[in-house]
């Protein structure tokens, strides 16, 4: 059993006016097999917890602590927190040229897992997984994300994820931009991931039209860097019928 636990997490970003606070005090705990999803209007501070989480550098933690299984996430580098299991699924998957999807995907492997996995059970795990996500093959020989269309940076964001095997899933925006097609195609991979019963999912969102794929056992309300309201699945379908409105402050 794996738990990620956020306690009281601030986070600023530096702009030309100095520090903007953009996470003002958020507590959040994540457990293997729990399906969180984070919803909230623009600017709520949604990314913001997925890349400080992740580490980006751009997002000074101020105070708060962050703990995945007891150990300070927050004391790791980039990489120590991947090969820890904390996986990013970006919302701007970026390109890698020079850097073939089945190189990157291994390398990645090997880096997680101390030990290179074997070529031929690789290459069957590899094909089966772009087969599920409807994949075209060719994708494998080219270059990460180059040239590709904005549902196959997101198909290969979870086939990532489905090789990878992370502890920590987090999900930003990974509905962003998706037709109906691709949505259900990346869903489902989700679902696979999941069902395994070891992974934790952070799933930030805007809209709701992902949670009728991908049930979560929680939602949690994102309004100015806090947690406004929590709940189960019902709250997503009260946020479908009646929007942000009820957290947002009247306009003078």
């Amino acid at each position: 059993m794996t738990t990620l636990e956020i306690k009281d997490l601030h986070v600023s970003v530096e702009t030309k006016e100095g520090p903007k606070p953009i996470l003002r005090g958020v507590d959040l705990t994540v457990r293997s097999g729990e399906t969180h999803a984070i919803m909230g209007p623009n600017g709520s501070g949604k990314s913001t917890l997925a890349y400080s989480l992740a580490g980006h550098p751009k997002y000074d933690i101020t105070s708060g602590t962050v703990l995945l299984d007891g150990v300070d996430v927050l004391a790791m580098s980039v990489d120590e927190r991947a090969r820890a299991g904390m996986f990013l699924a970006m919302q701007y998957p970026v390109e890698v040229p020079g850097v073939s999807v089945t190189n990157f995907l291994r390398t990645a492997k090997t880096a997680i897992d101390g030990q290179a996995p074997a070529l031929r059970h690789w290459a069957k795990d590899v094909k089966n997984a772009m087969e599920q996500l409807r994949m075209d093959p060719t994708f494998a020989a080219r270059n990460v994300n180059e040239g590709f269309s904005g549902g196959e940076k997101k198909r290969h964001e979870i086939l990532q994820m489905e090789l990878l095997k992370p502890r920590i899933a987090i999900l930003d925006e990974t509905d962003s931009g998706l037709d109906v097609d691709a949505l259900r195609v990346v869903s489902e991979g989700v679902n696979r991931v999941r069902s395994t019963g070891e992974v934790g999912v952070l799933l930030i969102t805007h809209y709701t039209r992902i949670l009728r794929y991908i049930q979560p056992d929680f939602v949690h309300v994102f309004v100015d860097g806090r947690i406004a309201e929590e709940g189960g699945p019902e709250l997503a379908e009260r946020l479908e019928a009646e929007g942000y409105d009820r957290f947002l402050a009247p306009s003078a």
